[in-house]
């Protein structure tokens, strides 16, 4: 008698009986034919391993010739439906990696995500400039008005990344600036007071004038202006107005210059060219700074303008490196990237 032992933990028996001819049987189970017709009869004890590897566990011959043991029947079977299954699967993976995929064209096969939704006339220009290159102020100016190709006169924007978080008090930023050359855009000032400073406003310029009337009319939904200035003596009436103003970016502010008992020099200053900004939520500061018809020298002026000014209006709670980036770009083109350092250091020739 034969005897295979493995842990019991890893094993599981399987109990069978059946009556099998010498035909079902493989060579290697005929070997345990007796002497008369060769007719068997199965008791067989099958160990399964942790591998699913079959194996006999017992193997003993009864007291009758006619008849054996075999365990060997049912595992020759299931090892045989095993290899099946592995080469069928087989198969589908392999029938599955020969598929090849189809190569993309078009916009698709761009790199990068944002560049697969831009027009073809934006990809065109985007080849005018290397993306992560610096330039200097000179050459970003002149690649500026190259890269211009609408219908209509684009604004020249900056954009400026510091290292700010505005969430904080100490580190927001709120301005104005004056750029010397104007903004290229004619600017409808409406103003927002009583008294003797009714005529001032009109004399000064002023697109519409008014008091109590005008912030009845703001209220049923009249926008038709881009500035609105308020004397200091109208701001408890003005206050009502905020839900409506704030979100537009109208809402009358002593830090914008909105504010101010001399109406006269406001309406000038905006009517000239000054412009309000301030820092996003992201650090970031928006100016324009010009239109793309300007001369470069016209636009370099503005720029250097818009940087001092920010560069002036640092925040107190501002700590380490200020400038983090900057950017350049008209209104429907790609960005182009500053060198700071030499941005700052920029100097304007004695001509210009």
């Amino acid at each position: 008698m034969a005897t295979y032992t493995t842990p019991p933990s890893s094993l599981m028996l399987m109990y069978a009986t059946s009556t099998v001819h010498a035909q079902d049987l493989t060579p290697s189970i005929l070997s345990f034919n007796s002497h008369n017709k060769p007719t068997f009869s199965l008791y067989p004890l099958v160990v399964r391993t942790r591998k699913s590897e079959l194996k006999w566990a017992n193997l003993c011959s009864h007291r009758d010739p006619k008849h054996v043991v075999v365990a060997a029947l049912a595992a020759e079977a299931e090892l045989a439906e095993d290899d099946e299954e592995k080469e069928v699967a087989g198969e589908g993976a392999i029938a599955t990696a020969s598929v090849p995929s189809k190569p993309k064209k078009g916009k698709a096969a761009l790199p990068l995500k944002m560049d697969r939704i831009r027009s073809k006339r934006f990809l065109e220009i985007q080849k005018l400039r290397e993306n992560k290159k610096e330039y200097d102020l000179k050459t970003a100016i002149s690649l500026l008005k190259e890269m211009t190709s609408t219908k209509f006169v684009e604004t020249a924007e900056a954009h400026f990344r510091l290292n700010i978080d505005p969430k904080y008090n100490d580190q927001q930023l709120r301005a104005t600036v004056n750029l010397p050359k104007g903004t290229g855009q004619t600017v409808k000032v409406a103003v927002l007071t009583q008294g003797e400073k009714f005529d001032e406003a009109k004399n000064a310029g002023a697109d519409i004038v008014g008091g109590e009337d005008l912030i009845e009319q703001i209220k049923g939904g009249f926008m038709e202006f881009d500035k609105l200035i308020a004397s200091p003596d109208m701001m408890v009436k003005v206050a009502s107005l905020g839900k409506i103003l704030g979100p537009r970016g109208l809402m009358p502010n002593p830090k914008a210059g909105t504010v101010t008992p001399n109406i006269p020099q406001a309406i000038e200053e905006f009517k000239k060219g000054k412009v309000e900004y301030r820092a996003d939520k992201t650090g970031i500061v928006h100016i324009p700074f010009g239109k793309i018809d300007f001369s470069e020298d016209d636009l370099l002026v503005n720029f250097l303008a818009a940087v001092k000014s920010v560069e002036t209006n640092k925040p107190k709670g501002a700590k380490g490196v200020y400038w983090k980036s900057a950017h350049i770009c008209t209104s429907m083109g790609p960005s182009i990237k500053l060198n700071i350092r030499e941005m700052l250091d920029y100097k304007l020739p004695s001509n210009v």
